[in-house]
């Protein structure tokens, strides 16, 4: 089979899964098909293929996403030259598409059902998968010297819930809801803050940028958080146009899955 008309299923299409699905798309795989939940909660929602959900299809750096209602309209999506999200929590698209290849990208810290049955090659991104036993193939996604390596045998490193450094800035880079309650965004992606500024609302209390920078992501106006859930991220670098493109971590992830996939299917 050319490697060009292997099918692929995508689970997620938030930041890390779009970044995947980018650059397969851009490494020639077309037949790609992402799956989400009904109200996706990304972030860094310029660069997530997820928000086709709300508004219908999404564009990222010249590739586009189209929301699909059924499974019958994902080839008439690849025809086009464009990939289908589908809402699909169950990922009920694997067994219609019996696809060659699926990647786990939820990032959940924990396998919410994917097995190393569901295809030929399975690949899972960052802890909660034993390749070897859950998947074929584990994705490192922890930053670091092994970021973006393969592992063909165990696990990822655990989640240490600490936002990784960036320009000297960690922790204070995030910002989180302070209450459970309905999030109002006071700001948007782009905008330039400074320490201290208001840029979003949670029933009352207020959400203040902690660092000065560029608002890489905030989450939908209207989204329903929880305390401590993560509702966007500064970037100290404040160069606006690392709002829109997609990052470094994300490109050496999936470049560990174009890895895998080539390694598998050209032996």
């Amino acid at each position: 089979m050319l490697l060009k008309n292997l099918k692929l299923v995508v689970k997620g299409a938030g930041e890390m899964a779009s970044g995947v699905a980018w650059r397969l798309f851009n490494s020639g795989f077309r037949r790609i098909c992402m799956t989400d939940v009904a109200q996706p909660q990304a972030v860094r929602r310029e660069v997530s293929f997820c928000e086709a959900i709300y508004d219908g299809q999404k564009t990222v750096h010249g590739v586009t996403a189209k929301l699909i209602t059924s499974m019958k309209a994902i080839s008439e999506i690849w025809e086009i030259g464009q990939v289908p999200v589908i809402v699909d929590p169950e990922a009920g698209v694997i067994d219609f598409l019996k696809p060659d290849v699926i990647i786990d990208a939820i990032l959940a810290k924990k396998n919410l059902g994917t097995k190393i049955t569901n295809a030929p090659l399975v690949i899972g991104l960052g802890p909660g998968f034993c390749a070897g036993r859950d998947v074929h193939l584990v994705v490192e996604t922890n930053r670091g010297h092994d970021l973006g390596r393969l592992i063909h045998q165990g696990e990822a490193e655990k989640n240490t819930g600490v936002p990784g450094v960036i320009a000297g800035y960690g922790a204070e880079r995030v910002f989180r809801a302070p209450k459970d309650g309905r999030f109002i965004a006071l700001s948007g992606i782009g905008d330039l803050v400074e320490e201290g500024d208001l840029v979003a609302d949670v029933d009352g209390l207020p959400v203040k940028a902690q660092i000065k920078g560029v608002i890489r992501g905030i989450l939908r106006n209207g989204t329903h958080v929880w305390k401590g859930m993560k509702a966007g991220d500064v970037d100290p670098r404040g160069k606006k146009d690392f709002c829109y493109s997609v990052s470094e971590k994300t490109l050496a992830i999936a470049g560990g899955v174009l890895e895998g996939i080539l390694s598998y299917y050209n032996k």
